[in-house]
C-alpha cells in the first residue's frame, strides 16, 4: 500500500465513482479542483492516449501542447506504473465500440 492509499482518498474516489452523469462530473471538479488542474489531467489523459497508439513525443507535443517533461512522464506510467492508465483507456474504449 502506498502513501497515497488512506481514508480521505479512498472517500475521494469513492465519491467521484458515485457520479453518474458527465455534468455531474463537470460540476463536482468545477467545484473541487481549479481549472488549471483539471486541463492539466485532461492533457496528461490526452497524451496517454496519443503514446498508446504509437505516436511520437512530437507528434504528441505538437497535439496537445504538452511539455516533453510531461510527456515523458505520461510515459513511464504507462510503461511502469500502476496500470491505471491502461485500465482507463481500455474502458474508455471499451464504450466507443
Amino acid at each position: 500500500m502506498t502513501k497515497l492509499h488512506n481514508p480521505l482518498t479512498d472517500r475521494l474516489f469513492e465519491a467521484i465513482l458515485k457520479l453518474e452523469t458527465i455534468d455531474d462530473c463537470y460540476a463536482f471538479f468545477e467545484d473541487i479542483c481549479t481549472i488549471k488542474e483539471i486541463t492539466d489531467i485532461s492533457q496528461r489523459l490526452d497524451v496517454a492516449i496519443m503514446l498508446n497508439q504509437g505516436k511520437s513525443y512530437q507528434e504528441v507535443s505538437k497535439a496537445t501542447g504538452a511539455s516533453t517533461a510531461t510527456i515523458s512522464r505520461v510515459n513511464k506510467c504507462l510503461n511502469y506504473g500502476s496500470g491505471g492508465y491502461e485500465k482507463a483507456l481500455s474502458k474508455l474504449f471499451e464504450e466507443d465500440k
